[in-house]
């Protein structure tokens, strides 16, 4: 069975520097792709939980911007944790279960979310 085509997203972080949580993938799933989901962020989350939301969010803005993006080998239970808040589909019909979905970065609730990421930045 042939693995489905999947951008490799060169020079985005792997994971967060000094821990386990990881932000890209290696390799296509060879059982398929997994599709996104949002998941539910609650309020008695980790510190560390939180830190590795806004070290990805931070990476998604330096690397992508405003611009849509392919998800590609982004982690998807990652993006999960800002999927369909911060990080939304940018086009439709979506595909969650796509390496070639697009996807995009929604500026006004991303800031809300993570206003240490976009200190400096202009009002959305």
């Amino acid at each position: 069975m042939a693995l489905p085509p999947m951008t490799k997203h060169r020079g985005f972080p792997g994971r967060l520097p000094g821990t386990d949580y990881q932000f890209t993938i290696r390799r296509a799933n060879p059982r398929g792709v997994t599709p996104l989901k949002a998941r539910e962020r609650h309020a008695d989350r980790k510190p560390a939980d939180r830190r590795a939301d806004e070290a990805f969010m931070a990476a998604l803005w330096e690397y992508f911007g405003d611009e849509p993006f392919e998800r590609g080998n982004l982690d998807a239970g990652r993006l999960g944790w800002l999927f369909g808040r911060e990080v939304v589909p940018a086009e439709e019909p979506f595909d969650p279960a796509s390496y070639e979905a697009l996807l995009r970065i929604d500026l006004a609730r991303a800031r809300a979310s993570f206003p240490e990421v976009f200190d400096g930045e202009g009002s959305a």
